[in-house]
């Protein structure tokens, strides 16, 4: 038996909705407060009250500091949780998800990861989230997380950086890949915290799987609004062996078709046009066609969101009259991005996972290949040294 935590965020999910949800399922307030004194900090407080809103009794987390807009960068935030007293799997999973956070603001802001320094989210009450919902999870024995979809809200949002849409520039690309929908009610229900902690440590999103639910814990946001809860729902429960392949289950289309009167020389536009949409896959097949003429199947692989621009790429780019669509599931190894050391230099790699456990490690291609560039070494030998840095990172979360 495998006790699960399933995130029901039906109105989003933040940091503090994530350690009310918590404490509403037991885990006992002072555990939580002598485990986050190990951290080499001070000036804060944190308060539980129990709540209700329509009609539904709640846990409410109020993280209270003393510090104002205090800047943080990775380094800073990683040295206070390695120099904690807290247990190394919570240490790891804390830090990833700093790391994944890190990941998002580079990407947004166009800098290397070095470079990030926090605003929200390298608040003092930030730490306190991310690592009491890390502390919570470990001390309830909690070994898998699965995800809902989540609500986003709609609308925009004041952030350090001025007026921002809702979901913010790090919430959405932190989501991306996950099931999320708008509302249901206005202004920001995920956040850049809440939602890089789900991501981190959920290992796949979609229903509800199949398991014995028992207990329910409800963590309030902060925010009241009439005729919503605005509640994280996380249900505790035993999943059973064999009951749910623990892999992500992703509704996708499948476009093909067949192509005898085209020039070989604008195959290659026509798959470099198809990646442009964002398609998850596309190649060439040889067919043989009618009159005896060879061909090609083009085959794409594409989110439902995105099939009308594979459409039209096909059929204004190719020779093609008209194309087939078919739904198709795909399952998935939930997989993270980690950045690893190499003594050629840092290497991108990709840890796919069975469970909680690290079982394929696959070195990203583009980071290889501009390391092996740099040192003049051959990409061989990036790669393997790559390959035996994700494994130890994967055995050691």
């Amino acid at each position: 038996m495998t006790l699960t935590a399933y995130f029901d965020c039906y109105n989003g999910i933040s940091g503090d909705m994530t350690l009310g949800a918590l404490v509403d399922l037991g885990l006992p307030l002072n555990d939580l407060l002598a485990a986050l004194g190990t951290l080499p900090v001070s000036g804060y407080e944190v308060k539980a009250e129990r709540i209700s809103r329509c009609g539904v009794a709640a846990t409410l987390v109020r993280v209270k500091t003393d510090e104002q807009h205090h800047h943080r960068g990775l380094a800073a935030i990683e040295c206070l949780i390695a120099e904690s007293g807290l247990p190394d799997v919570v240490k790891d999973r804390s830090v990833a998800v700093f790391r994944r956070l890190a990941r998002a603001e580079a990407a947004i802001h166009s800098i290397p990861v070095e470079q990030v320094h926090f605003h929200e989210v390298g608040a003092l009450d930030a730490i306190v989230d991310i690592v009491g919902a890390c502390w919570g999870l470990h001390a309830l024995g909690i070994g898998r997380v699965i995800g809902s979809p989540v609500a986003l809200g709609a609308g925009t949002v004041r952030t350090a950086h001025g007026e921002l849409p809702v979901p913010a520039p790090a919430t959405a690309l932190l989501l991306a890949g996950v099931p999320t929908h708008g509302g249901p009610m206005s202004g920001e229900l995920a956040t850049p915290t809440g939602a890089a902690i789900l991501t981190t440590l959920a290992e796949s999103f979609g229903p509800q799987p199949l398991m014995t639910v028992v207990k329910v814990g409800y963590g309030a946001g902060s925010r009241e609004t009439t005729g919503h809860t605005n509640f994280l729902r996380i249900m505790l429960g035993e999943t059973h062996p064999g009951a749910a392949l623990p892999a992500e289950r992703r509704e996708l289309r499948l476009v093909q078709t067949e192509i005898d009167d085209m020039s070989p020389e604008i195959a290659g536009h026509i798959l470099d046009r198809l990646f442009e949409t964002g398609c998850l896959d596309a190649h060439f097949a040889p067919v043989q066609m009618k009159k005896n003429r060879p061909g090609v199947s083009i085959r794409v692989l594409v989110e439902p969101e995105r099939l009308d621009a594979v459409i039209t790429v096909l059929l204004r780019e190719t020779s093609t009259f008209g194309v087939r669509v078919q739904s198709c599931d795909r399952y998935a190894l939930p997989r993270r991005i980690e950045q690893v050391a190499t003594p050629f230099g840092t290497v991108e790699v990709k840890i796919g996972y069975w469970g909680g456990d690290a079982i394929k490690f696959s070195p990203e291609y583009e980071s290889c290949r501009r390391v092996a560039r740099e040192c003049g070494v051959p990409l061989g030998d990036v790669y393997l040294a790559a390959s035996e840095a994700a494994r130890r990172c994967g055995e050691s979360q």
